[in-house]
């Protein structure tokens, strides 16, 4: 039987099917599927986890938006975002425009590491190591200059006056590099800083007959507006970069002084400008005039390195930036450093806004001589006396370091509502533990009193400091009722004394110097 089957596989092989000749080459070979392409809204490709990597394979240059639907500002943007894409459709093919909503797309957003909304990169070649930032671009064309920047020649070669006219009258701002050679690390510098600044148009010449029109006689940056020079910046090899042009450059897409409101915040951020001076005081004063005078003299000797803001106490809707600054009306004229990176505060020393005591100041300050300024209330006189104790930054330090006991703190803003719903709780956890020598419940306007030890995080925010040597202080995450702040309390001491029983004298190395530094710092304000 085995045999049988053995000649009749082949049989039935040859009579069974069509010969050959007759099967068509779509019966022979099974079509593949076509992929789909990756659907788009206003000519921006909608991409996600799934269609990422097939969008870097197939786009030579693709600028993505990582955004939150929610959110205004990213609204905004979007539509800025898709005219660009609309504009360079059919005049850069090469380059396209992607976004992504990260609510629905974590693990991208973790990957690429994005912290704001709404963020933009720019991807090259298919590769997703190391995207390029586009910050700071907020308008359709902006976004058309920068990506062309990024995809071409980043200024423009100048060879005649009439053509160098042509660029400085063609906006509000232009910048020029006059250059005695057009290879040299300066060059360098000054194209990489044009693909960062897509606001304004960038030329760049060396046609002697164009350096002698304008009247430069070294290598020189300069900035134009409304057609006249406004600043020029000599470029020596070695001695600028990329970053310190393109502060000084974007500073001019704002005024010497810029006064603070809904419209000029976002614009004031934009600029990579990390120490703000800030002056608050009323426009509508007797003194604004002369004191606005002297504030813009210092601000034209320190363009670049301090941006000026001008801060109006008149208006209402800018009590939120009073607040941050712990400005009291009885402080006005009030002058204050702020550095955006360290979020470390400056006052100003003297009292009168003269133009002297700008400059000093503002020098002290780059200097690294100007002195930390830290706010704290008075003591109030019954500060102990409740069940809950209040603590200002003159007596934080010595009360939270004694180490004979343990203290837990709320630190809370007035004007929060949420702050307002707890603080009955937090005054029952202080009746609670009232008669507890070893137990202090405490708490802190984190708004009106700077305390050096503690990372700021969102109000309320909770913060336990157990007794004895060697105890770090720990963040509250539990939830805010009585039961759970007195349970984690609790656990905490009962941590502490077991681990006192294993290593009775664990600790006792502690250096606490720094500590008595800051203690000292805080008395003396």
């Amino acid at each position: 039987m085995k045999t049988h089957q053995f000649f009749l596989l082949p049989l039935l092989f040859l009579t069974g099917l069509p010969a050959a000749d007759s099967i068509s080459p779509n019966e022979r070979k099974p079509k593949k599927a076509k992929l789909l392409k990756i659907k788009k809204e206003n000519n921006v490709l909608l991409l996600k986890k799934s269609n990422f990597d097939r969008a870097l394979r197939e786009t030579k240059y693709l600028l993505v938006e990582f955004y939150v639907s929610l959110f205004q500002s990213s609204q905004n943007l979007s539509e800025e975002f898709a005219e660009a894409a609309q504009q360079l459709k059919t005049e850069a093919p090469r380059i396209q425009f992607g976004k992504i909503d990260v609510t629905y797309q974590p693990d991208l957003r973790k990957e690429f590491n994005i912290q704001e909304f709404p963020t933009v990169k720019f991807f090259v070649d298919g590769s997703r190591e190391d995207p390029i930032d586009c910050k700071g671009v907020r308008q359709a064309s902006a976004f058309i200059t920068w990506v062309k920047r990024r995809t071409g020649p980043s200024a423009v070669l100048i060879n005649s006056t009439d053509q160098a006219e042509t660029i400085i009258n063609a906006d509000d701002l232009a910048v020029i590099g006059f250059f005695k050679e057009l290879h040299s690390d300066s060059v360098e510098v000054f194209c990489e800083t044009a693909r960062d600044v897509p606001e304004m148009p960038f030329g760049m010449t060396a046609s002697e007959d164009v350096w002698a029109n304008y009247s430069i006689q070294k290598n020189t940056l300069v900035v134009f507006k409304k057609g006249k020079p406004v600043h020029n910046e000599v470029l020596e090899d070695g001695r600028q970069n990329k970053l310190d042009l393109t502060r000084l450059i974007k500073t001019f897409t704002l005024d010497l002084v810029t006064e603070y409101n809904l419209e000029t915040s976002v614009k004031i951020f934009d600029v990579p400008v990390e120490n703000h001076i800030l002056l608050f005081t009323p426009t509508n004063s007797e003194t604004v005039s002369e004191i606005s005078e002297n504030y813009k003299s210092a601000a034209a000797e320190f363009r670049g390195k301090i941006m000026f803001v001008l801060v109006d106490t008149n208006e209402p809707r800018n009590g939120r930036v009073f607040e941050y600054f712990r400005i009291r009306e009885v402080d006005v004229p009030a002058v204050r450093i702020l550095n955006l990176t360290s979020e470390a505060m400056y006052k100003m020393p003297a009292d009168e806004v003269t133009l002297e005591n700008l400059k000093e100041f503002c020098q002290s300050y780059l200097n690294g001589k100007a002195k930390l300024h830290l706010s704290s209330e008075e003591i109030p006189e019954d500060w102990d006396k409740m069940p809950v104790k209040v603590l200002v930054g003159k007596n934080f330090n010595r009360i939270v370091f004694d180490k004979t006991r343990t203290v837990f703190v709320m630190f809370y803003a007035p004007w929060s509502y949420d702050c307002k719903k707890l603080l009955p709780i937090w005054d029952e956890l202080g009746k609670r533990y009232e008669c507890r020598t070893d137990i202090i419940i405490a708490k802190t306007d984190i708004t009106a009193n700077d305390i050096l030890s503690i990372g700021l995080a969102r109000y309320p925010f909770f913060r336990l400091f157990p007794a004895g040597p060697g105890y770090q202080e720990v963040a509250y995450a539990g939830e805010h009722t009585l039961e759970a702040f007195s349970e984690f309390l609790e656990e905490q001491s009962k941590t502490k004394a077991e681990a006192e029983e294993k290593d009775p004298l664990g600790g006792i190395k502690e250096d606490l110097s720094q500590k008595e530094t800051v203690i000292t710092e805080k008395e003396e304000l």
